[in-house]
């Protein structure tokens, strides 16, 4: 692997929506790298709650004062979205041990893939392990706070698209 490759991580994920503890890695992980593209994925089986242009327009504004960080929505194998920005390390998050027998089956699907490129683990503050995209969306759109785990745009953003729902339901 180039050393300017190693020198491009990418954060992949759906980040339906993007929470605090996401920031947080970003904010620690961005320093280590020459660029970090922090990749949305469309990820349509999934079956997100948000758009993904609205996904990658939250994560813009909330990581907008990382200068060497770049927000890129995708809609393909994660292993070409990686060799087409020239990505050399995989940045994953690992909230709690449950969350590594999954990570550790994709890291092992991506060497197959992707052999040449990395992937590097790190933890969010301790402040931030509970917090989950999928918790935020469910407090949110059953009427509960969320600011206190997200950056204040998501909220605004969250509170709207229920409130749209709810319009297309009446």
């Amino acid at each position: 692997m180039s050393a300017a490759r190693t020198r491009i991580a990418v954060y992949p994920g759906t980040f339906d929506p993007i929470t605090n503890g996401h920031v947080d890695l970003v904010d620690r992980a961005a320093p280590l790298f020459e660029r970090m593209i922090i990749g949305v994925a469309e990820s349509p089986a999934k079956g997100p709650a948000l758009p993904l242009e609205l996904r990658v327009g939250l994560a813009r504004e909330a990581l907008a004062r990382f200068p060497n960080v770049e927000v890129r929505g995708f809609n393909s194998l994660l292993a070409h979205f990686v060799a087409e920005v020239g990505g050399g390390v995989l940045l994953r998050g690992l909230r709690a041990v449950s969350d590594f027998e999954y990570e550790f089956q994709l890291a092992s699907m991506n060497r197959h893939l992707i052999p040449d490129v990395e992937t590097l683990f790190m933890t969010p503050a301790e402040k931030y392990g509970f917090i989950s995209s999928s918790l935020v969306r469910e407090i949110s759109r059953l009427g509960g706070d969320v600011s206190a785990f997200v950056p204040p745009a998501v909220a605004r953003a969250l509170q709207a698209e229920w409130q749209r729902a709810d319009n297309r339901k009446a």
